[in-house]
């Protein structure tokens, strides 16, 4: 088969989705009425609030939200259970689950005058319930930064040999990271103090990322370590001082411009996708199902442990708690009518998930006895990318280290939004607004992954394994748990609020699939851990203290719904 067709299909669905079940969930959930202003124009101080247009915005949010987990947990899934289980999660997920989170967490912080999700929580809920939730999202936002810093640092190491001979090495691609970091700042100070427009900015540094590309591989930097792994872990180490710093640098002058230049570069990563979807002619090789029975049939060889691996495997990609953190974060802050909502919320959440279906072609195309399957995630993804740019007279050497620049380009927003909001929270729980708070929290942020990257991780038979695959599980829980938090907040919210006394299913529903499969994987881990002797031996410890915080934010839950809790008045200061 084409895998044209699966593709196709795949962008046909979702956009039948959009009109209609997005068409539901603005008229008859959500309600949205542009009659009634939001906080953008109601609360416009031309720095936090600042209304923005559909278009932009959605570019913002878009490049914000789709980090590097539907480039990773697709092609991790569709190489261990087949990209039949995998494409059905993404398509399902994304359109009932991942669509309703995010556009439902936007919606309510506009109602709640662009206040966060956690903040929907303790005013629905009570304020104890705001307190597990912030330590719940801490520790999820931890294990993001350690997956992510860890999988990126593998891409600055090592040598990738193409069939042509060619070489791809780990040097390049961090002496093209680091020049796509300086990029943006040179960008910011000249709109800042040469008051450059942005869309001339673009104009004339957008190509200056294609010259970082190409010019990575006659300046490649390499640490002078022997060791491949000591050198990933001090890699990691370097990534996360970057965090560090990042995260307390203004925002006009690195995540502004970065976040511009990054938008252009993930829609430049799916058009080459779609080139060589739509001109490639490539077949789809790799199997729809290899977690079989013995005897080829769906026993129980098949549904376990997809059951419940597949679901936290793949996040971002059909739902991701983060997205919460984002959607009620900065993007509720800029909308500049209520039905914006649904582009941004429920459409940008589509084509996250057709982001998924392009990773998740990267696999199909792949035979089974590939050398490549046995990749980092990110090295099959930049391979296709590179086998798709082939297609328009782009070297392979060019197309992959694109396509590594394009997934550390996602990660590199990621890891930013994460340690800054890891520092947020800190500062929230602590009570430290000032340069204290700001140090501690961005130090506590940034310095407990440092411990996991040095720690030497092995798998079952003692064989040493990437940090990022012993974690990638518990973050995938970890996430998928903070959504359905996020989503049992949204339907105490619309029990409390919405006119229509059926509307509560369309997120109660969504969030107590995601509530018991995420603690049915952290049991897993638990059982893993402790009873089988695998992995890291803080895994099953910390996934114990996830199952009791999400048991407890629950409880508070079933207490406010059982009580009939009112939800306390929301002032516009």
């Amino acid at each position: 088969m084409n895998v044209l067709f699966i593709v196709l299909g795949s962008a046909i669905i979702l956009l039948i989705a959009y009109f209609t079940y997005g068409k539901f969930l603005s008229k008859k959930a959500f309600q949205l009425d542009d009659t009634q202003k939001t906080p953008a124009v109601e609360l416009n101080d031309g720095q936090d609030y600042v209304p923005a247009k559909k278009g932009m915005l959605l570019g913002q949010h878009f490049s914000a939200i789709a980090a590097a987990g539907p480039i990773n947990g697709p092609i991790l899934a569709g190489t261990l259970f087949g990209w039949v289980p995998a494409l059905f999660w993404v398509l399902v997920g994304s359109i009932f689950i991942g669509g309703v989170h995010d556009m439902g967490s936007l919606v309510a912080s506009v109602r709640h005058k662009a206040r966060s999700i956690t903040e929907v929580i303790r005013q629905n809920v009570s304020n104890r319930a705001w307190v597990l939730f912030m330590a719940f999202i801490w520790i999820a936002l931890v294990y993001v930064i350690i997956a992510f810093t860890d999988i990126t640092a593998s891409s600055f190491v090592g040598i990738v040999t193409l069939e042509s001979g060619e070489k791809v090495t780990g040097g390049a691609i961090a002496s093209s990271s680091i020049m796509y970091l300086i990029i943006p700042i040179i960008m910011g100070l000249m709109m800042r103090y040469f008051k450059l427009k942005e869309g001339l900015a673009v104009l004339i540094f957008l190509p200056l990322v294609g010259v970082a590309i190409w010019a990575g591989r006659f300046l490649p930097v390499s640490l002078p370590i022997d060791n491949a792994a000591t050198t990933q872990k001090v890699w990691g180490v370097l990534i996360l001082v970057y965090c560090l710093v990042a995260s307390v640098m203004p925002m006009w002058l690195l995540l502004q411009p970065r976040g511009a230049l990054g938008g252009y570069f993930l829609y430049a990563a799916l058009i080459s996708a779609g080139i060589g979807v739509i001109f490639g002619g490539y077949s789809v090789q790799y199997p729809a199902f290899t977690n079989l029975s013995p005897d080829g049939t769906m026993g129980s060889g098949f549904w376990f442990p997809m059951f419940p691996v597949l679901f936290i495997t793949i996040a971002c990609g059909a739902c991701s708690g983060f997205h919460a953190l984002v959607s009620s974060g900065t993007t509720c802050k800029q909308l500049e009518k209520e039905t914006d909502a649904k582009p941004i919320g429920y459409g940008a959440m589509l084509l996250e998930g057709m982001v998924a279906v392009v990773s998740l072609a990267c696999v199909m195309i792949l035979a089974k006895d590939s050398q490549l399957v046995t990749k980092a995630p990110n090295f099959i993804y930049a391979s296709g990318i590179g086998k798709f740019l082939e297609l328009i007279g782009i070297p392979a050497v060019y197309g992959i280290t694109f396509g590594l620049m394009a997934f550390t380009t996602f990660v590199y927003d990621t890891l930013d939004v994460c340690t800054r909001l890891g520092r947020y929270i800190i500062e929230e729980l602590t009570g430290l607004k000032n340069w204290t708070g700001k140090l501690l929290g961005t130090v506590l942020t940034a310095g407990v992954p440092v411990f996991f990257i040095f720690q030497t991780m092995l798998d079952a038979k003692g064989q040493p394994v990437p940090a990022w695959k012993i974690f990638w599980n518990t973050f995938g829980a970890s996430n998928q748990l903070l959504a359905s938090l996020a989503l049992i907040g949204i339907t105490v919210w619309l029990l409390k609020t919405a006119k229509n006394p059926k509307v509560w299913l369309v997120s109660f529903i969504p969030a107590a699939f995601m509530f018991i499969i995420s603690n049915w994987a952290l049991v897993v881990a638990i059982i893993d851990g402790w009873v089988l002797g695998k992995g890291h031996p803080a895994v099953p410890w910390v996934s114990l203290l996830l199952i009791i915080l999400s048991v407890l934010v629950a409880i508070e839950t079933i207490t406010a719904l059982v009580t009939k809790k009112a939800p306390k008045e929301v002032s516009l200061t």
